[in-house]
């Protein structure tokens, strides 16, 4: 009697301690599977309900390239027996309306492109989001149908586990009971191993409970102890297989399935009975060490996971910064906009290789890149809508103008109308960008008005040009007689140069593409003419000062030194007006051929009074030397 209650008492014990270990070992778990380990510290009686959610994660985030393969997914899932998985569900969805934006996006991209309204853009119905939206509502009816299922199958199991729990309570009385029903209390165990998931918030309880009346059983029990030893013989050898298949578990490749598979091997460990008493440590420890070796690969395999994940996060809060600071520059035209938006794209594509962010900040950081990209691309559609309007009020003033020059373009008024259609062109110059379709029809009708009235003109004045031609030649010729003066350089230099300007003055129009070409030769060839008679003159006047400097100093004491500072007042003079002329070159035009006569003109001014500049200066050396 006394050695059959030790034995009950001693499995009971052993049992305590056993689903405190696995408490213990269960808690070692990182923290995204620590749902399951809560699971199996608490209610081991019970199968693994719920996977973690790193391992949902893993599971549901196959790659998708299309919106027909989430369908085809989707569809599969309907079809089959199988309750669908929240995590691969959420994954599904997220992919879908991530690809379902990019190409929504594209689509208003090409329509902006092809010069749309943006007002009148429309969403079109699209064909793949309404399946979808159909499939997700026959998955969400089937999760909720299985749901309710589950529950109450786990109330009935309830109701079923705290039956067995009365019937050992009642057997749990007298020691001539719990002998007389020990062939049924071993099936009564049998049965509540087999009655798997119940309410979680009735396990522990519920546990406590059982082990409670089974210890009481053992306690009252007198068996032999034949049958004890029997007992303990079949229970080591289940626990020395169990052992053997956690340490086998090292091996397996995929850690979680492996990790899940040692849950269920401790399950059936608590629920193995007792061994021999000087066994139950050994047998304990080797399970123990086999359970630590999968415990910390599954550990190790999340510590991984979670770096990779936030190392993820750091990739895409830089490129969400980046997609912000692209966002808030500002873009003065639509080329601009271009290079940005293919920034933006860049900064997209990129964004995919990335795996997932930690799951807690996975949709947040999303919601935050995707905010900064609809900015950006609803700022620019806002600046292309701009655009279009401006574009439209351009198109109506160049219509304006062809319907001007279209009014012209029978004219015989050769002058005015020359002026007026010349005046149309230059505003049509300043009138801003148009639809390039839009624009080319446009300007080719400008361009058929304003030609049909030039050629018109063209035609009557084909004498005038003829003439033209001959007052190039006669231009060509003063030119040459320029050049050979020149060479020689003779007497009387300046009187012939007079002369043959003013024959070339005399002379009219030239061809209009050979105006430019022949002013810029003729005074090429004056400014050289002009230069040498400058210098020449101002050499002899420096000698004539030379030569006069002894009467001035005749004069008295002070004439030189009166002279010198007369001299100086005239040298700062001239580089005063040098420094304004070389001023006022910087506010000159230079892309129009007015603008440019004028500069060569302001030029030679310029290079005139800094030849007086150098004359004076000669002259202030002369006084110099003589007052020494």
């Amino acid at each position: 009697m006394m050695d059959s209650q030790e034995n009950a008492l001693n499995q009971g014990t052993e049992e305590v301690k056993l689903s405190e270990e696995v408490a213990t070992n269960a808690t070692t778990e990182n923290s995204e599977a620590q749902s399951v380990n809560e699971n199996a510290a608490e209610n081991l009686n019970q199968p693994v309900e719920t996977q973690s959610e790193s391992e949902e994660t893993n599971l549901a985030a196959k790659a998708y390239s299309s919106k027909k393969e989430i369908i085809e997914r989707l569809k599969a899932i309907v079809d089959s027996n199988e309750t669908p998985e929240k995590a691969e569900v959420e994954h599904l969805k997220t992919v879908f309306y991530k690809l379902h934006f990019v190409e929504r996006e594209a689509q208003q991209k090409a329509y902006l492109d092809n010069g749309g309204d943006p007002e009148k853009y429309q969403v079109l119905p699209d064909e793949d989001e309404e399946i979808f939206k159909a499939e997700m509502t026959i998955i969400k009816e089937k999760r909720q149908k299985a749901f309710l299922a589950l529950e109450e199958e786990k109330q009935q199991n309830l109701k079923k586990k705290e039956a067995i729990i009365e019937q050992i309570k009642a057997m749990a009385t007298t020691p001539e009971e719990a002998n007389k029903n020990f062939d049924q209390f071993k099936k009564l165990q049998h049965e509540w191993k087999e009655i798997k998931m119940i309410p979680a918030e009735k396990a522990n309880e519920l546990w406590r409970n059982y082990q409670l009346y089974v210890e009481q059983f053992y306690d009252l029990l007198n068996l032999n102890r034949e049958a004890r030893e029997y007992d303990f013989k079949k229970n080591l050898e289940k626990k020395t297989k169990l052992c053997e298949a956690a340490e086998k578990l090292a091996e397996e490749t995929d850690i979680i399935s492996a990790f899940h598979q040692l849950q269920e091997l401790h399950q059936e460990y608590r629920e193995t009975g007792p061994v021999a008493k000087e066994l139950r440590e050994q047998i304990w420890a080797r399970f123990k060490a086999a359970s630590t070796v999968i415990n910390k690969r599954h550990q190790q395999h999340f510590e991984t996971l979670r770096t990779r994940e936030e190392e993820n996060l750091t990739k895409k809060t830089a490129l969400c910064e980046k997609a912000e600071e692209l966002a808030k520059q500002e873009n003065k035209s639509s080329a601009d906009w271009e290079k940005r938006t293919k920034e933006i794209i860049a900064i997209q594509q990129e964004w995919k290789t990335i795996g997932f962010a930690p799951q807690k900040m996975n949709v947040k950081i999303f919601e935050r890149f995707r905010a900064a990209c609809d900015d950006f691309f609803g700022r620019k559609g806002e600046f292309f809508k701009q655009l279009k309007s401006q574009f439209a009020e351009n198109a109506e003033k160049k219509k304006a103008l062809v319907e001007k020059a279209q009014a012209l373009s029978e004219s015989t008024d050769w002058k005015a109308t020359s002026d007026k259609l010349i005046a149309l062109q230059k505003e049509w110059k300043t009138i801003g960008m148009v639809p390039k379709k839009i624009g080319d029809q446009l300007w080719n009708d400008f361009l058929a008005a304003c030609n049909r009235f030039f050629e018109a003109r063209n035609a009557v004045h084909a004498d005038s040009r003829n003439e033209e031609h001959e007052n190039l030649n006669k231009k060509r010729d003063i030119i040459s007689q320029l050049k050979e003066l020149v060479e020689q350089a003779g007497e009387n230099l300046q009187e012939k140069v007079q002369k043959l300007t003013e024959q070339y003055n005399k002379v009219g129009h030239v061809p209009y593409k050979e105006k430019d070409k022949l002013y810029k030769e003729y005074h090429e060839v004056l400014d050289k003419i002009y230069k040498d008679l400058h210098i020449s003159a101002a050499r002899k006047r420096v000698d004539n000062f030379r030569n006069n400097l002894k009467k001035v100093a005749d004069r008295g004491v002070d004439a030189l030194d009166n002279e010198r500072g007369r001299l100086l007042r005239r040298f700062e003079q001239l580089k005063q007006e040098v420094n304004t002329y070389e001023n006022n070159l910087g506010f000159l035009n230079i892309s129009s051929k007015k603008g440019n006569s004028l500069i060569d003109e302001m030029n030679r001014r310029i290079q005139k009074l800094k030849d007086d500049m150098d004359e004076v200066k000669q002259k202030i050396k002369a006084i110099d030397a003589e007052n020494k």
